[in-house]
């Protein structure tokens, strides 16, 4: 997943169910200059997601 937000940001978000992120996205990636920050976008929202959905289970866990 993480190759794919390199490679096409957009297509991360639309497979993450983040419809208007990734047109915006895609906007973005239009442009020469923009299609780094747009990549360096999809992966750190990626990892943000990730965080999260481990912090949400360890705290399932810790109110068992």
């Amino acid at each position: 997943m993480i190759l794919i937000a390199v490679l096409l940001p957009w297509l991360s978000f639309f497979l993450r169910g983040r419809i208007l992120t990734g047109f915006v996205c895609l906007i973005l990636q239009c442009t020469l200059i923009g299609w780094l920050p747009a990549a360096i976008w999809a992966v750190a929202s990626r990892i943000d997601g990730k965080n999260k959905a481990r912090i949400r289970t360890l705290e399932r866990r810790m109110n068992y």
